[in-house]
């Protein structure tokens, strides 16, 4: 697979993500070889620092997975240098108006569309010979949709030259919009979370831009897909470790008559940060 999301989106089919928190170059590895349509490496809730992410990245090379990179903040220092060493898409969370959304873009994207200072220190020769010219068309830019206010102007940030499409983080934009009267979860259910999930995916599609969202399960996937969404992303690593390993030692107490223990049970009841 073309190591360019534009060109699967094209064919007119839904990307399907994995998700990395955890700071390992063989974790990252082992799931970017799984099929993944992306990868995105987690630096704002996930344990992970730029050069864990620089590894990680490494990690992934021989893999056809399009490696994303989830951003802490609006930060143009960190933007670059993930890009630089040769991240394919940047995810930027708490984008709330057009003002923030420009400069998200001009982060991303080298002279005239954007103010990206040149210096693609592994991109340049790992992703393209010719990657001055060819990144900002390279590159997707996708604005976190998670906070009452970005809700609120999601027209006016979806309009912004440089920016390809919205990945909605359902957690925050619960509780921004809902505070404690709705449950924490990944898959909204409530008729005002997916009326609002809905309005968000509406404005990108108008604009001609994408959509993406975080998903807890296969089904809740393939429901957004339906919906119209241009990408899924599943659970994420550490989810998937931590699910599974109390499954099985579950499974194993059953088997073997011991007693199944809850110590673990808040932490397996809660929400993933997302």
């Amino acid at each position: 697979m073309e190591k360019n999301i534009a060109g699967l989106w094209n064919s007119g089919r839904a990307a399907v993500g994995g998700w990395l928190m955890l700071p390992d170059a063989v974790t990252a590895e082992i799931m970017a070889s799984q099929g993944y349509d992306t990868i995105t490496i987690d630096l704002q809730h996930g344990l992970v620092d730029y050069q864990k992410a620089l590894a990680m990245l490494q990690a992934m090379n021989g893999s056809p997975s399009i490696p994303f990179a989830r951003v802490p903040w609006l930060d143009p220092v960190l933007v670059m240098k993930l890009l630089d060493a040769g991240f394919l898409g940047i995810i930027c969370p708490m984008i709330n108006n057009q003002d923030e959304a420009r400069r998200l873009a001009s982060y991303v994207r080298y002279p005239p569309v954007g103010e990206r200072s040149y210096g693609p220190a592994r991109a340049g020769f790992i992703l393209d010979p010719a990657y001055g010219g060819n990144a900002n068309a390279m590159i997707q830019c996708l604005a976190m949709i998670e906070t009452a206010e970005g809700y609120r102007k999601v027209e006016e940030i979806v309009a912004v030259e440089g920016i390809d499409g919205v990945y909605i983080g359902p957690i925050d934009l619960t509780l921004s919009l809902y505070g404690n009267d709705l449950p924490l979860g990944i898959d909204r259910q409530e008729p005002e979370m997916l009326e609002a999930i809905e309005n968000i995916l509406r404005a990108a599609q108008a604009a001609g831009k994408k959509a993406g969202i975080h998903c807890g399960t296969p089904e809740y996937a393939g429901r957004m897909v339906e919906m119209g969404f241009d990408l899924v992303s599943l659970s994420s690593d550490l989810w998937l470790f931590s699910t599974a390993s109390k499954s099985i030692l579950e499974a194993t107490r059953r088997l073997t008559g011991g007693v199944e223990g809850d110590e673990c049970q808040a932490a397996q009841s809660g929400a993933s940060p997302y």
